[in-house]
């Protein structure tokens, strides 16, 4: 299982690369759950990571406007992300969230084939109207992405366990396999749920919060020894 931190600058991208993150996400907290940060911001992390550790970027949590998520889609790889993350927060329905990945897939192959694309949905869709969490694996197949994700769009304290427990999780998990591709799942998830997510089968767990000094994401900051503390419990599973 690879751990996937999300730090917000090049200060806690390095603290991140320090603490032996396996791919280093940056995202913006600011415009939600999976806000999009800028590029030179991408760029300058990119820069300052080993070649050898992926870097991933949020477009954010997005509307049902194809077009441009496929342009953001398309700054972000040209930006150096090797990961393209999209929450499929604006689509209501398979069909929406669909075409927006169909043409993110193809905005991002055009600029860099071997890039990653993750269709991510949302545990607690029911309380925005996006599309329901267990369709996300088809959408991610369908569209011909290589990861299908789930994380939370409410950042208020509830985690990806309080929507889905292990019994759903597990579902998921095995339609995403079943379909050929990687599962990532994250949410607040917290340092004694990582054991539940091993045994789940996930490839990639997404922390930022317990990846933070004091466990807050709102009030601490990305420390290398959080990081290094979840690496090690992982590796010890």
């Amino acid at each position: 299982m690879l751990l996937l931190i999300s730090p917000i600058n090049v200060e806690e991208a390095l603290e991140a690369i320090k603490g032996g993150a396996d791919i280093i996400d940056v995202k913006n907290p600011k415009e939600g759950s999976l806000g999009a940060n800028f590029p030179w911001v991408i760029q300058d992390i990119r820069k300052m990571t080993p070649k050898e550790m992926h870097v991933s970027a949020t477009l954010g949590d997005i509307p049902y406007k194809p077009g441009t998520v496929s342009l953001a889609a398309a700054g972000a790889v040209v930006s150096g992300a090797n990961y393209i993350k999209v929450g499929l927060y604006g689509t209501r329905n398979y069909d929406e969230a669909l075409e927006v990945m169909e043409n993110v897939v193809k905005s991002v192959k055009t600029f860099d084939n071997n890039a990653l694309i993750v269709a991510s949905g949302y545990a607690d869709a029911h309380r925005i109207g996006a599309v329901d969490p267990m369709e996300i694996p088809k959408v991610a197949a369908d569209a011909g992405a290589d990861l299908a994700m789930l994380d939370t769009a409410i950042k208020d304290g509830k985690t990806l366990f309080d929507f889905m427990d292990k019994n759903k999780l597990q579902k998921f998990n095995s339609i995403i396999h079943d379909y050929g591709l990687k599962s990532a799942l994250a949410g607040s998830i917290k340092k004694d749920q990582l054991q539940l997510l091993y045994e789940i089968g996930c490839d990639v767990v997404g922390i930022r919060g317990a990846a933070c000094s004091g466990g807050d994401r709102n009030t601490g900051s990305i420390h290398r020894d959080a990081v290094l503390g979840l690496k090690n419990m992982i590796e010890n599973f």
